[in-house]
């Protein structure tokens, strides 16, 4: 599965009911292809190549983590930990991806 596809992946399995009220903007820098971001806006949902100006969390990692975390092999905490996963700004709104997509 490319990247690409593991974004629409993402999309399609998006939690309208958990994004009520939220507005967000999460950015994803995929070491070895490019950049990505979602912003959350009030129960949507929309992908977007290439940077944000201001996102409220950015993870940074390579795209075969990005597929394990996104396919439910890999925990995102245990990546993170294992230094696989990076963020930068509110890393709290990153505990909230699993909320926001159904993952695996």
């Amino acid at each position: 599965m490319s990247v690409a596809q593991v974004f629409e992946k993402l999309e399609q399995n998006f939690n309208a009911d958990a994004a009520q009220g939220l507005d967000l903007v999460f950015q994803f820098d995929i070491e070895d292809d490019k950049t990505y971001h979602l912003v959350i806006n009030d129960g949507s949902c929309k992908l977007h190549d290439g940077a944000h100006d201001d996102p409220s969390v950015t993870l940074i990692m390579n795209s075969e983590t990005l597929q394990g975390i996104v396919s439910g092999e890999t925990d995102g905490m245990q990546a993170f930990m294992a230094g696989q996963l990076r963020a930068e700004g509110d890393m709290m709104l990153a505990t909230k991806l699993g909320e926001l997509f159904n993952m695996g």
